[in-house]
């Protein structure tokens, strides 16, 4: 069985010898896989659709560099140091956490389709290649835990997330794929995202476009998904994410046309015209409000100086009759 699976004969590391260095052994029923330190040449292994439990026997194999363990019965995904292993693959098992990863070249994991409820154990200081990730199908709730800067493409589509945390960390970030969560609100995002350009978020539960406004912080920003989120049956959807993110490239499947950007700018001017208007009239209000009560607090001093009581009352509930947001005037009885 395992010889059948051997393939791609090469050099050994000193050049003297020749050892086949691929093996693969798919839907064979595996239990053990202790016969693999036999092998310790192997650079490329799939042990994929077995019944695999234990993968301890794979940390003699120093030369991997691709892993694919994919469909097993793992609990775990983690083996001891392999210093040379670039892509693992251990999706769709029973692993409950991504402790025990920690290959000092590993560019790829996958952990789809597994049974992961929060992030923890991926190690920036084990993990300093990895730029993608890939979580989908997970019973995540949040985001919380991701601390790899140097992560390109993290992607946690179908899982339970309704909090975005931690994303201040991901400094690097090009793709992130939130696809069918429960995410309603785009709290969460940070200026620190210089460098995300895509971001799915169909499926969710956005009611408002004005979530958007949030989104403002992501410079570099080009694509986003919002289809099947309760604000794309808005009629004027997507001139609405236009004129809140004018750096948008696509929106969902298509390409904003030159007639919804020329629109979406006209809309962008008139409101900043509205609200400068808005500013102007907030100041003037302002300013007549100071100068009221310049007004109440000289009146306020002549008044004092009257000695008469029937006057006094008169000038005093004429004073009240002035229109003074800032200042309530008690009423004064003739006693």
């Amino acid at each position: 069985m395992v010889k059948e699976g051997l393939s791609l004969l090469c050099k050994t590391g000193n050049g003297l010898a020749h050892a086949f260095v691929k093996l693969e052994v798919r839907e064979k029923e595996l239990t053990d896989i202790t016969f693999i330190h036999n092998y310790i040449h192997l650079r490329y292994v799939d042990l994929s659709d077995n019944l695999l439990r234990d993968l301890s026997p794979l940390a003699f194999l120093r030369h991997l560099l691709w892993l694919k363990v994919d469909n097993n019965r793992l609990t775990s995904a983690s083996i001891e140091e392999l210093p040379y292993l670039q892509i693992a693959s251990f999706g769709n098992n029973h692993i409950k956490d991504s402790n025990g990863i920690c290959h000092p070249r590993l560019t790829s994991l996958n952990l789809r389709g597994n049974a992961i409820e929060v992030l923890s154990g991926l190690n920036p200081n084990f993990l300093s290649n990895l730029h993608t990730v890939e979580l989908r199908g997970n019973n995540l709730k949040s985001t919380a835990g991701i601390y790899l800067p140097k992560l390109k493409n993290l992607y946690l589509a179908q899982n339970t997330i309704s909090q975005l945390e931690d994303l201040e960390n991901l400094e690097q970030l090009t793709t992130l794929h939130l696809r069918d969560n429960l995410i309603e609100v785009l709290d969460g995002f940070s200026s620190n995202m210089k460098s995300l350009q895509y971001l799915n978020l169909r499926g969710n539960t956005i009611a408002q476009v004005q979530e958007l406004e949030k989104l403002q912080m992501l410079p570099m920003l080009r694509a986003l998904v919002l289809l099947e989120n309760p604000c794309s049956d808005e009629s004027e959807y997507r001139v609405e994410a236009l004129v809140l993110l004018p750096n948008l490239e696509r929106l969902d499947k298509d390409f904003f046309e030159e007639e919804e950007r020329n629109e979406a700018a006209d809309i962008r001017q008139k409101r900043k015209e509205e609200e400068l208007e808005l500013q102007k009239e907030r100041e003037r209000e302002k300013e007549l409000e100071v100068r009221q009560a310049k007004i109440f607090f000289f009146l306020i001093r002549g008044i004092q100086n009257i000695k008469e009581p029937a006057l006094l009352f008169f000038c005093y509930n004429c004073l009240r009759c002035f229109s003074f947001k800032s200042i309530v005037v008690p009423r004064m009885d003739h006693n």
